[in-house]
């Protein structure tokens, strides 16, 4: 994970803050500080209105320009049109819809090495939803929500790697996702579970992260299960996990990658 950049992790729906701030697009635009920021909706399979949304909801928080980037097809990642987008971008948001869809479009393209080389040398990168989800090494592609997981019922897949050593789960508390989050961490225990409500977001700069937003951020530790029947079980079978680290992290709370330690909220 590079530590020149920084990430902005979003669980959802960060335009239905219940306060009206804006708080999550307020901190978007605040780090593009004036410059361009590309509007990705590479996941949307329909992404006609996307940015109509998004013009309203950043109108009056200081951003220089707001650019959209989509692609119908994989090949469109070569162009040269589509890829003067993102020239003098200060910072790239890839919207919700479909994780699959950003990688198959942009994985390993000329687009992706932009996206790379603008985070490399210190830009934004955002996601939310599905966006969120496609910034990790391995992200979750499916899985049943809002019951108890099953060890067969849970698919995943390479994503973009902007973080490693996490697996991102979004739309968190409200759908349930606990379960497959789990499953997730029981594949490898050496990889954090991050999961992330709607409107609340975490922002990553180097090896740790701080939470914003109106919900929490969960982080699942694995590190030191002492027993996992993720390997030996049916695939119907219900996952049993034991001794798994669970931290719940709310604004201004943050979290040290690197050492797999919480860091509480400053009190004023």
């Amino acid at each position: 994970m590079s530590d020149r950049g920084t990430l902005i992790i979003i669980g959802g729906h960060e335009e239905r803050d219940p306060d009206g701030k804006r708080t999550i697009l307020r901190e978007v635009a605040r780090r593009v500080r004036g410059g361009k920021l590309v509007l990705a909706t590479v996941a949307s399979h329909k992404p006609e209105g996307y940015f109509d949304d998004y013009h309203r909801a950043f109108e009056d928080l200081g951003l220089g320009e707001l650019v959209e980037l989509y692609l119908n097809d994989r090949c469109e990642a070569e162009a040269d049109e589509k890829l003067a987008v993102l020239d003098d971008a200060a910072g790239v948001f890839f919207s919700g819809g479909d994780q699959l869809r950003i990688t198959s479009q942009v994985g390993d393209t000329p687009i992706e090495a932009k996206v790379r080389a603008l985070f490399e040398r210190g830009g934004l990168i955002a996601g939310t939803s599905a966006g969120a989800t496609a910034m990790s090494e391995t992200m979750l592609v499916k899985g049943t929500s809002a019951e108890t997981h099953r060890i067969g019922d849970l698919h995943m897949a390479p994503g973009l790697g902007l973080i490693r050593n996490v697996i991102i789960d979004q739309h968190f508390a409200e759908r349930g996702r606990f379960g497959r989050l789990l499953g997730a961490v029981a594949h490898n225990p050496r990889v954090l579970g991050m999961g992330v409500d709607e409107d609340t977001a975490a922002i990553v700069e180097g090896n740790s992260f701080r939470v914003i937003g109106s919900g929490a951020v969960y982080v699942f530790d694995g590190q030191h299960v002492t027993h996992s029947n993720v390997a030996e079980a049916r695939p119907e079978r219900v996952l049993s996990m034991h001794n798994v680290k669970v931290h719940v992290l709310g604004t201004d709370d943050g979290f040290d990658l690197k050492e797999r330690k919480p860091i509480p909220a400053r009190e004023d």
